[in-house]
């Protein structure tokens, strides 16, 4: 990781972080609840989704504080499918992050229900934003998409349905693309719109986006068998002991590296046809390729 690239995410965490408990603080809901949603929103992570949308704005010459309410929203969004993926009725872990997930501290109740409020809330804080309704209608339509059916809550089933099944490569990139990737394009198309970039510049991020998006799963795959434990935070070989598909299960480690480097040389090929500074996203993807958590 590059010095700029380090310190750009530790200062956005930072800024990120505090605004996320700020915000939950002030909420009128009962002690428990607060609890438990500031609980996951505090088990840190790499907050990869708001920095990304941060160092668009960044690349694009805009302040990156025109996107901490949006970039919370995003994160929000993300913390509840980790609260609901630990449920025993889905991944059924114990351990999110090095520490004991949701349900586990609080009960399933409660869980399932801060996760519900972390959702709904985060569409409020876009809604409350200081910017054009159409804009804002934009961002809903964009980051609702990326979450909901047909992205990333879709991309969950076809990954539960998929369990104990032999998938084709194809069904495998189709159910991380809308998994994982979804919501990194939405992230990224999320800072498009607020520094109003061209129609051109939005699909080449969306291109890039999936690119990231696939980049990102496959490491995350590989870190489920080659990474440490205390490192990255839950036991290693997670996902093959819930028989799911993964791209060293169906590639082997070699294939799965291969297809590492594909999909990194791919995003930043596509990164490149953007009409802006991208030095600090083209970092980001490296980062993404070659992190050890």
């Amino acid at each position: 990781m590059t010095e700029e690239l380090e310190r750009f995410i530790e200062s956005s965490k930072v800024e990120i972080e505090a605004q996320l408990i700020q915000t939950i603080d002030t909420l009128q809901t009962p002690d428990s609840l607060k609890k438990s949603m500031i609980y996951s929103l505090q088990a840190g992570g790499k907050r990869i989704r708001p920095v990304l949308l941060m160092a668009v704005l960044r690349g694009f010459g805009m302040p990156i504080r025109k996107g901490m309410d949006v970039a919370c929203a995003i994160e929000m969004i993300h913390t509840y499918s980790l609260v609901h993926d630990d449920l025993p009725a889905m991944d059924d872990d114990d351990l999110r992050r090095g520490k004991p997930t949701n349900h586990k501290v609080f009960g399933e109740a409660t869980a399932i229900l801060a996760g519900d409020a972390l959702l709904t809330h985060s569409f409020q804080l876009i809604s409350n934003i200081d910017e054009n309704p159409a804009l804002i209608v934009s961002l809903i339509r964009e980051i609702s998409q990326a979450a909901g059916a047909q992205g990333m809550v879709g991309g969950q089933v076809s990954d539960m349905e998929g369990e104990n099944k032999e998938l084709s490569i194809e069904e495998l990139e189709h159910i991380h693309h809308h998994k994982t990737g979804d919501l990194i394009i939405g992230s990224l198309i999320a800072g498009a719109i607020l520094a109003e970039a061209t129609e051109e510049d939005i699909l080449h991020l969306r291109q890039f986006g999936r690119e990231l998006g696939l980049l990102f799963q496959i490491k995350d795959d590989i870190l489920d068998i080659e990474g440490d434990a205390d490192t990255i935070g839950k036991p290693v070989g997670s996902d093959v002991s819930n028989n799911k598909g993964t791209y060293p299960s169906m590639l082997g480690m070699d294939g799965a590296k291969e297809k590492l480097t594909y999909h990194l040389e791919a995003a930043l090929a596509s990164l490149r046809n953007v009409q802006m500074d991208h030095s600090l996203l083209e970092d980001l993807t490296n980062y993404v390729a070659y992190r050890n958590h």
